[in-house]
């Protein structure tokens, strides 16, 4: 690797989780990157054999998205470190930092699920198929 990846790399891993989350949505966003370009060729090969576009099909991976997290952030901020595994200081600064993206690719009973948890806490969540 060159010394250029190397000081990327180790930058990176001195990062929190919620920064490594942040810091993936922010290259994805500025490099216009989806999850199905990162899946790699293979994913993409069914399309192009012509089958039914993708954005015919149902989707069956689902995003859950913390848009705010309520009056009462201490439950919010509870349920985020239940889900994610942070501790206070990284659960905080996550539903203080929202709209954040709470899970990624996970079944649509998944998906409902965290989203009742966090909705129970009072928090503001947004369900979206991908």
């Amino acid at each position: 690797m060159s010394d250029k990846i190397n000081t990327i790399v180790e930058q990176v891993k001195t990062l929190t989780v919620v920064e490594l989350v942040e810091l993936v949505s922010q290259l994805k966003s500025a490099l216009g990157v989806s999850d199905a370009a990162l899946a790699g060729p293979a994913a993409a090969a069914p399309a192009a054999g012509g089958a039914a576009p993708a954005a015919a099909e149902a989707p069956t991976s689902f995003k859950v998205t913390l848009t705010a997290g309520g009056a009462n952030k201490i439950n919010a901020i509870k349920i985020i470190r239940e889900i994610l595994g942070l501790g206070l200081a990284d659960a905080k600064a996550f539903v203080e930092g929202a709209p954040k993206v709470v899970k990624e690719g996970v079944d649509k009973p998944t998906a409902d699920d965290l989203a009742k948890k966090l909705k129970d806490a009072g928090a503001e969540v947004k369900i979206e198929g991908s």
